[in-house]
């Protein structure tokens, strides 16, 4: 296949470019860079089965030449306003990269008559009030809160997609990201992951948020990408689940991270300091994606964390 993935220096995206050429398929990636880093994508510059186009998706798009499939990837993607790359401090790019994208990539896949997936997220289910989280759920969101701009924009990205799917024919699928990490993540991504590795690796406090029981499954980024591939391939239109089914509370994440950094300094609970609207639970159902793809993750926490900690180490210049 002839691949459009926008997004692509991001941390899923530069991930979904190396998955799809490993599989023999041609990519075009896709990306602003007003998030994703070129250097995610710098060790496939003169592949000859990869072209890069510099563009805002929000923006009409033109890409030479057929295309079989059109990943949209592209968006800010973390709630957390500390950090510079977070959808608080982006919200109008946010909520365009999920109408305006999500319209111009449709457009293409339609003139294309290619398979069109969205990149779609577990916040559309808000703070859930089902547990777990299956794909019937209709969630639990504020549409006027600090988190909507993002929340919004994937459920409005899903409804125009559906639309395209129902109205216009265009063979569309939908994947819905759970909590995912591993190497290419930005360090300042301001969410538990990134921060308790850079706390843990400078041997300071791990600063958890509230009483550090809410929850969080996590998912290592190969097993995702693995399901997102598995999704693309197949016949399937509903939106699906992809992430881990087994959910920690975020005291317990911190110390296992304290654990394997080999940090003494231990854990700050500020009980006071909760992100607003931050779910308290977080857990996919996956017996979707298991049934209809065959998919289930398969890298443990510490095995995935034992591959994301070095590039941390890399990041800040820490040895």
């Amino acid at each position: 296949m002839r691949v459009l993935v926008t997004g692509a220096a991001g941390f899923l995206g530069s991930h979904l470019c190396d998955r799809l050429l490993a599989e023999g398929h041609v990519v075009v990636g896709m990306d602003n860079f007003i998030t994703g880093k070129p250097e995610n994508i710098a060790h496939l510059s003169g592949h000859e089965r990869f072209r890069f186009i510099r563009h805002d998706v929000s923006n009409y798009i033109h890409v030479p030449g057929w295309l079989d499939a059109v990943m949209h990837f592209a968006s800010p993607a973390s709630p957390n306003p500390a950090s510079p790359v977070g959808y608080p401090n982006l919200p109008i790019q946010t909520m365009k990269a999920g109408a305006l994208g999500t319209h111009n990539t449709l457009g293409v896949a339609f003139a294309n008559k290619a398979r069109f997936m969205l990149a779609s997220t577990s916040e559309i289910y808000g703070d859930p009030l089902e547990h777990p989280q299956k794909e019937t759920y209709w969630g639990h969101v504020d549409p006027i809160g600090e988190r909507s701009v993002y929340d919004e924009a994937k459920r409005f990205a899903e409804a125009l997609t559906m639309a395209y799917h129902r109205f216009h024919g265009v063979n569309t699928c939908i994947v819905r990201i759970f909590n995912t990490y591993g190497p290419r993540m930005h360090v300042d991504d301001g969410r538990a992951v990134a921060n308790f590795i850079q706390q843990a690796l400078r041997q300071e406090k791990l600063t958890v948020y509230g009483d550090g029981q809410q929850t969080r499954s996590f998912c290592y980024v190969d097993d995702l990408i693995e399901g997102i591939y598995r999704l693309l391939v197949s016949d399937v239109h509903d939106p699906v689940n992809i992430g881990n089914p087994v959910e920690i509370t975020i005291e317990q994440f911190a110390k296992e991270i304290d654990s394997l950094v080999g940090n003494q300094a231990g854990i700050l609970l500020e009980k006071d300091r909760m992100l607003k609207g931050d779910p308290l639970r977080r857990q996919p159902d996956i017996a979707r994606a298991r049934e209809l793809l065959g998919w289930a993750p398969k890298v443990q926490l510490k095995a995935g964390l034992q591959k994301t900690i070095p590039y941390f180490k890399q990041q800040l210049g820490i040895s």
